[in-house]
């Protein structure tokens, strides 16, 4: 095998196994494990029986509230419990143990005898003490369920702390040359999660050790592949030092190994053979097909006409975002970073004046990729702008209030992992949370609160800002003093350079000032078609028409002042027209149906508009 398969944590849990008589073993239990005797997975249970004997226990003995103790038959248990009970008129001799094993380890793990708490941590306890007693492994599994709350422990759950915390405490040490080389009695307290244990237990405490079981590494998931190869029906081929092994690898990010052997059925439940994306979307998401794999080189070549139809005047920021769009289709975005699979599909920086059509290209990227526009989930970054917002975003850790509701952020991606997210006036956000954005840009994932893992491998990242716009005027020069604007902001005012570098200088997108009329008016034209639809549902009106369509919109752009952009745009719509024509319709109309299949005129009289029902 190869030593870099076994996870790192097995070694520290054998090296803290001779050393200590206490260890809390946390994270990753329930997953599968690699041997360090055996060239196999296995479950962690027999993983741990037979490292631990390896290394030189005699009985490894397992025990569950609910399953009482396995890997020790019953007559085994009764006979430890007679020579405990006979031991303690004799003098010290050779160790004594169990007697010979009834069945094979297997066998054992697998059946289990009944016994109360208090009877086995007594027993537990007994054998720690006992110096001649057969070096016994106490592994206590699932002990998450085995206190209540830390802060209101039963009398019954105190007088378990204090047999273990007596045991551990007046065990006596190996002292002497012959035995310092040798194990001792041990208990392990196999969590997910430490905090879920009493504190008083392990803290402060030289008997106790934590080990935590990460998430596998890429090589432990690569093994792990190559050995389900024969098992997982895709359309690569997947052998050692193949690109098909090589990205299904990359792509299993924070999956465990568990996870990838429910993979490798997952492909042979499946109809025909599946690519390895479409199975690991299949997988994560329930989707064999992403959005990404429909993204093809006919609808890239639409980018420009189909932004452009809601976004008026910012040819040079819809070009850059085309940019982005071909690099992740040609697979050549992230080369950055050590796996293709991990940062997010592209990331932009739109920075320009307000209401210049940022938060609307942002959409409309949006509903181009995904198909709709809801695919573009907005966070205010106003609101993240005081000193613990960040666990707004990833969740509140556990004990604090809002633990259960997880991050808005986090939950965001959990329920719509492919989507474009939006963090809008990014300058004004708390600095601990650019930490968050770096972690985003450079791994892909966040784990939240709750100690989940969330991929970002498959969303858009755009941020938008007003940085320069209060000092920054029209010209020739207005995008490069943009972008100078930008870095002096990360670099000299956050004294964050590295989250520029993540974006990529490339990534920023200045926006054009809103100075040219046609541009506002077509702006206008493109806010009519909303209205005319809503007058269609609401009242239905067959059409809404002009006598002079451009006329009109000239008149409503004169009253809009070119710093306010597309926004005062808008206003100047609702005031000149929207509103007058609500006005018309409560004053005139008494019965929505009574407009059915008729059109409404809309005729200027000077600067102002008044409106003609026509049949």
């Amino acid at each position: 095998m190869n030593n870099k398969v076994l996870a790192c944590w097995l070694d520290d849990f054998l090296r803290q196994a001779k050393l200590r008589r206490g260890i809390v073993l946390s994270g990753n239990v329930i997953d599968l494990a690699f041997s360090s005797a055996q060239d196999s997975i296995m479950p962690m249970r027999e993983v741990l029986d037979s490292s631990l004997k390896k290394a030189g226990f005699k009985h490894v003995v397992f025990y569950s509230r609910v399953g009482g103790i396995s890997g020790v038959t019953a007559q085994e248990w009764q006979n430890l419990q007679s020579q405990l009970q006979s031991s303690t008129n004799e003098l010290e001799g050779d160790d004594y143990d169990l007697g010979e094993d009834f069945g094979s380890d297997a066998e054992m793990l697998n059946q289990s005898t009944e016994i109360t708490p208090e009877d086995f941590f007594a027993m537990a306890q007994r054998v720690m003490l006992d110096h001649n007693a057969a070096k016994t492994a106490f592994i206590i599994d699932w002990s998450n369920y085995l206190f209540g709350q830390v802060n209101a422990l039963s009398e019954q759950e105190r007088g378990w702390l204090l047999q273990i915390s007596q045991g551990l405490r007046n065990a006596r040490d190996a002292v002497t040359a012959s035995e310092v080389d040798k194990v001792q009695s041990l208990m392990v307290f196999m969590c997910q999660g430490v905090s879920i244990l009493p504190p008083s237990l392990y803290l402060g405490n030289p008997q106790f050790a934590e080990v935590n079981i990460p998430l596998p590494n890429r090589e432990s998931r690569k093994q792990a592949i190559l050995s389900l190869a024969h098992v997982f029906d895709v359309d690569e081929i997947l052998c050692s030092g193949s690109r098909a092994s090589e990205d299904l690898t990359d792509l299993t990010d924070a999956l465990t190994l568990r996870d990838i052997n429910h993979l490798a059925r997952l492909s042979r439940q499946q109809e025909g053979s599946l690519s390895i994306d479409a199975l690991v979307s299949l997988y994560r998401y329930g989707k064999k097909e992403s959005p990404w794999e429909q993204l093809n080189r006919d609808k890239l070549k639409t980018t420009t006409e189909t932004l452009s139809r809601r976004v008026k005047g910012q040819q040079q920021a819809i070009e850059t975002v085309k940019k982005v769009l071909i690099r992740a289709y040609t697979g050549l975005s992230g080369l950055q970073h050590s796996s293709r699979s991990r940062a997010p599909k592209g990331a932009l920086f739109f920075v320009g004046p307000t209401g210049v059509g940022k938060t609307e290209l942002a959409k409309s990227l949006a509903s181009f990729l995904f198909g709709d526009e809801d695919a573009c989930l907005r966070f205010d970054m106003s609101e993240f702008n005081h000193e613990h917002a960040d666990q707004r975003l990833v969740g509140a850790p556990p004990g604090y209030v809002g633990f259960e509701e997880g991050g808005q952020l986090t939950n965001a991606v959990k329920r719509r992992p492919f989507s474009l997210l939006l963090f809008d006036e990014i300058e004004k956000a708390h600095p601990r949370i650019l930490d968050k954005f770096l972690q985003i840009l450079e791994d892909g994932r966040l784990t939240d609160g709750k100690g989940e893992t969330v991929m970002f491998s498959d969303t858009f990242i755009v941020f938008t800002s007003n940085i320069g716009a209060s000092t920054i005027h029209p010209g020739h020069n207005t995008a490069e003093e943009f972008k100078i604007a930008v870095s002096h902001h990360f670099v000299n005012e956050l004294k964050r350079p590295e989250l520029l570098g993540r974006i990529g200088e490339a990534n920023i997108v200045p926006f054009n000032f809103m100075q040219d009329r046609e541009f506002l008016i077509s702006i206008a034209k493109t806010k009519l078609e909303p209205l005319k639809n809503r007058l269609k549902e609401k009242w239905l009106v067959s059409d809404l028409i002009f006598d002079d369509e451009d006329q009109t919109l000239s008149t409503i752009i004169d009253k809009v002042d070119p710093q306010s952009g597309g926004r005062g745009v808008l206003n100047a719509l609702v005031s000149c027209l929207f509103d007058p024509l609500a006005q018309f319709l409560f004053e005139e109309i008494d019965d929505a149906n009574a407009l059915a299949g008729k059109t409404i005129s809309v005729v200027q009289a000077g600067k102002s508009f008044d409106f003609d029902i026509l049949q």
